[in-house]
């Protein structure tokens, strides 16, 4: 168990590495639609790479359609890379409304409760588990954890939000901007349950094919896809973006998903979705520490509510996972 779980919190290390980087790549471009498309391509081509050169990956690729035909996995399971894409777009759209803090806490709020969900209906192959008082409170503590972190810039956020309209503007006008932030704030939560669904999808495919080497392969296929179809809509309509730029380190956006999602998939069945999903919270955070303490970037300090906020979200995993913390229910 320990040895999954520091794989949860290495997975979850990667991701504000991976913002940093994806956000310089769409800087560059000055295009977020491209540079969604070409981390994703580059996922992509690292995944084909890989695949081709695993031994025990080309062995589960070769049990995609066999699992297909068998009905140990169907075919929307393929749909998963779209939520992924779905999340790239959701970060575009409401990002710019709500910040990055209301945005946080609002897609790890959907995280947490959707992952509580799908493991108490069973939908993952770690089976039915029952949500413990454990549970609950490792829940409460990660959600804490995750305010405590964001605490400063949700004060600032959330103040915008109640101001906004400002002098000049009537009460309807005000009163519809305000209902629009709080519809953008909402957008997360549904994308952070979806990532719940997408860990089911991935899941299953991951114990039918005995590795989540092809799971990560098809989710990078289907986002890039996705993401391709919606950039050449865009290209048609208002025009191509300008030349990519040429450092090789902010295409590695990609590869870094790919351990993301890679691992996820491996976790997923053995220990279910919510644990998982605290695992990579709790990674998160502390990647965000270690980066924001080795590579600062605009300013930016550590500050005591960063580490107060890392140190509960590693304690919600330990509570959440102690023994009798998870119960399994066995299926009817």
């Amino acid at each position: 168990m320990a040895v999954l779980f520091a794989l949860s919190l290495v997975a979850g290390a990667v991701t504000p590495l991976q913002g940093r980087v994806n956000s310089a790549l769409s800087s560059a471009v000055a295009d977020p639609i491209l540079a969604a498309l070409m981390s994703f391509s580059s996922g992509l081509a690292a995944m084909v790479l890989v695949t081709l050169l695993v031994p025990s990956g080309r062995r589960a690729a070769s049990e995609v359609l066999p699992a297909l035909r068998r009905g140990q996995v169907r075919w929307w399971y393929y749909s998963a890379g779209f939520i992924g894409a779905c999340l790239v777009f959701t970060q575009s759209l409401t990002i710019p409304v709500i910040g990055v803090a209301v945005f946080t806490v609002a897609m790890v709020t959907g995280q947490v409760v959707g992952g509580m969900g799908v493991d108490r209906l069973g939908l993952t192959p770690a089976g039915v588990q029952r949500i413990g008082p454990r549970r609950l409170v490792g829940a409460a503590l990660a959600l804490a954890a995750v305010l405590v972190v964001v605490w400063p810039q949700l004060g600032e956020a959330l103040g915008g939000a109640a101001n906004t309209g400002g002098a000049g503007t009537d009460a309807g006008a005000a009163e519809g901007a305000g209902l629009l932030w709080l519809l953008m704030a909402a957008i997360p939560v549904v994308a952070g349950f979806g990532t719940s669904v997408q860990q089911v999808f991935n899941g299953r495919q991951s114990a039918a094919y005995g590795s989540p080497i092809p799971v990560t392969l098809i989710n990078f296929l289907a986002g890039t896809a996705l993401l391709g179809l919606i950039y050449l809509g865009k290209a048609v309509v208002a025009g191509a973006s300008g030349p990519l730029p040429a450092v090789w380190w902010m295409y590695m956006g990609g590869p870094l998903g790919c351990v993301f999602i890679g691992v996820s998939a491996l976790l997923v069945p053995r220990i279910g979705a919510f644990l998982t999903t605290l695992g990579l919270v709790a990674g998160q955070l502390l990647g965000s520490l270690l980066l924001d303490t080795v590579a600062p970037v605009d300013g930016a300090a550590v500050s005591a509510w960063t580490v107060v906020g890392t140190l509960g979200a590693l304690a919600a995993v330990v509570l959440a996972s102690w023994s009798g913390g998870v119960k399994r229910v066995p299926r009817a």
